[in-house]
Order: structure tokens, then C-alpha cells, then sequence
């Protein structure tokens, strides 16, 4: 009998056939899920009956939810982030959990760098303006020769460091597991955490989210954010208390930031809608087709290789 494999992501195959000819290649039974649908965990469970595995958007892989799958053996993330799959207990019921490092990093460190610029120009109030019939003249800043403050020198964070260096920017990078190669990177310097929330032009953010890094940018690091700096966030919105960062925008305290990914998606009721000095875009960091396409091979052989009792390309657990 043909494995079953859940698709549950939206993005899944959409740039090219490649990722769903893997997996129909191994012998595998495609389950598309509908994703216009609301994702509960009682309906994800009904679409996981008789699954083997599951390449999976930001849909909740709850403990309960992973114990009702029970022919369920493999999870991979179609991204980075796994932090909606509940890990421990899907290693107390023996099912392995895969994610794509490195397939969107360059898109990723692409939007990154066009969001620093569009918010040191304030791009999109003078395209609006323009749009209104407005010809004024608008006083942005800089992006060259500035200061980078990079707090995560992973995949992306490296990868943003390589290109700030084209803006002969100094790099400023907070990573305590940062790697060799990494350290090695024209004009970037390791400093605490501390230092790249004081010394940064823009400061932004390259981490996962977890216990140790939910909020961890909230009050007292934006009081500690130079007056005409700005926040780049690329990565995942619960880094962010955004109430924090409302007051800090609203009052001034910090020039702006550019914001790609929110605590609750999409940010209908957020504050932030509200403000001049922000720049917003709808998670679309990893939204490219080539990285799009990348992520779903990945991902694919992720599930491939372990229905077939081989290591995937990349276990988180």
C-alpha cells in the first residue's frame, strides 16, 4: 500500500513540480489539504488518519494532535521554524521532525536588505504621496556606511552580514553559537547583545523562537535603541512585544522599523496598522520561487528518506 503524505502548506510545489514528483517518484500518495479552510487541531487530525507524513506549514502540531496520528512517522516543516510543532512530544511517540535550513536564507537576507532601505527612504509614504498627486520632497536616510546590528549569525544573518558589506556597512552580530565561518566575515565584529541594542543603526533579527527568545526585545531593549534607529524583523513576531514596540514607534523613542512577521497572522487588529513610521510586509520572507522551489525538494526528501528508514536531510528531533 501506497504511503500517505499530507500536504498542509499553501506553498508546497507552487513554483515547480519537482517537490510533488519526488515524493510520487517514491511511490507516495499525495493528500492535499485545503488551506482556505481554518486549520483546527480537530480537523488536522481527521486529514493525519492513515498518514505516514506530513510536510506541513504553520499549522498546529500539538501534542494531541501528533497523538491521534498514529501511522504518522515523519513531520518536515516547509521553512525554518518548527516552533508550532510540539517537539517533545513528538519524540516521546517516536516521530521524527525535518526542516529546510538554508532553503529560503537568501530570500530571506534579499528582503531583509530591501527593508532596511525602504524604510530609511520611507518608500512606500512617498509612493503613496505620489500616487495622491504629491511631488514633496522627503528627507530620508542613509543605509551606507551605517551600522548593522545583526542578532543571529545563522544561515540568513551571515548572509545579510555578506551583503551589508556591498553598503560598507560595520556589522555588529550578537551570536553566541555563531560558527567559524561566519566569524570570518569582512567588517563584522561578535558583540553581547547588549552592544548591538545600543550601537545599531538598524537592528535586526535573524533568531528562532523559543522560550528564551519570545519578547525578548521589549521595553528596555527599545529604551536602549539610538532615537534615529530602526528595527528589522525577519524572522518570527513573537520576538517582539509589539505593544512595546507601538509605544516606541508612537512616541518616537526609536526612528522606525520594518516588520515582516507578527505575534498573530495575519495582524488585523494590531496597532501597528495604525503607524507612519513602520513598513509592513505579509510574511513573505521565504516567498521567492526559487526559494519556494528549494523548500519543497528539501522538504520532500525529508519525508522520503525516512519512510524509507534513512536519515532525512535535516533532523531537528
Amino acid at each position: 500500500m501506497a504511503p500517505k503524505v499530507l500536504i498542509a502548506t499553501r506553498s508546497f510545489g507552487s513554483t515547480s513540480p519537482r517537490p510533488a514528483e519526488i515524493l510520487q517518484t517514491a511511490g507516495c500518495d499525495l493528500v492535499t489539504a485545503d488551506m482556505s479552510l481554518e486549520m483546527t487541531e480537530a480537523r488536522l487530525i481527521g486529514l493525519l488518519d492513515g498518514v505516514a507524513g506530513a510536510i506541513v506549514g504553520l499549522v498546529p502540531m500539538t501534542a494531541r494532535v501528533l497523538a491521534q496520528a498514529s501511522d504518522l512517522k515523519v513531520v518536515s516543516a516547509h521553512g525554518v521554524g518548527v516552533d508550532h510543532i510540539d517537539l517533545d512530544a513528538a519524540a516521546e511517540l517516536g516521530i521524527t521532525i525535518a526542516n529546510c535550513p538554508g532553503a529560503n536564507a537568501d530570500s530571506v537576507a534579499d528582503l531583509t536588505t530591501g527593508l532596511m532601505i525602504s524604510i530609511a527612504r520611507d518608500i512606500p509614504a512617498v509612493e503613496r504621496q505620489l500616487r495622491q498627486g504629491g511631488w514633496g520632497r522627503h528627507h530620508g536616510g542613509e543605509v551606507f556606511r551605517k551600522t548593522l546590528g545583526i542578532i543571529g549569525l545563522g544561515s540568513i544573518g551571515s548572509r545579510v552580514a555578506k551583503r551589508a558589506v556591498g553598503f560598507d556597512m560595520t556589522v555588529l552580530a550578537y551570536d553566541p553559537y555563531a560558527s567559524a565561518a561566519s566569524r570570518k566575515l569582512p567588517q563584522l565584529q561578535l558583540v553581547s547583545f547588549e552592544d548591538v541594542i545600543r550601537q545599531a543603526d538598524f537592528v535586526s533579527l535573524h533568531t528562532p523562537l523559543n522560550d528564551s527568545t519570545r519578547h525578548f526585545i521589549g521595553p528596555e531593549q527599545l529604551a536602549a535603541m539610538k532615537p534615529n534607529a530602526y528595527l528589522i524583523n525577519t524572522a518570527r513576531g513573537g520576538l517582539v512585544d509589539e505593544q512595546a514596540l507601538y509605544d516606541a514607534l508612537h512616541s518616537r523613542k526609536i526612528a522606525g522599523a520594518a516588520i515582516d512577521c507578527f505575534a498573530v497572522e495575519p495582524p488585523a487588529e494590531s496597532p501597528l496598522l495604525n503607524l507612519d513610521n513602520i513598513v509592513m510586509t505579509p510574511h513573505i520572507g521565504a516567498h521567492t520561487q526559487e526559494a519556494i522551489e528549494r523548500m519543497g525538494v528539501m522538504a520532500a526528501q525529508n519525508v522520503v528518506n525516512t519512510i524509507n528508514g534513512q536519515e532525512p536531510l535535516n533532523r531537528v528531533r
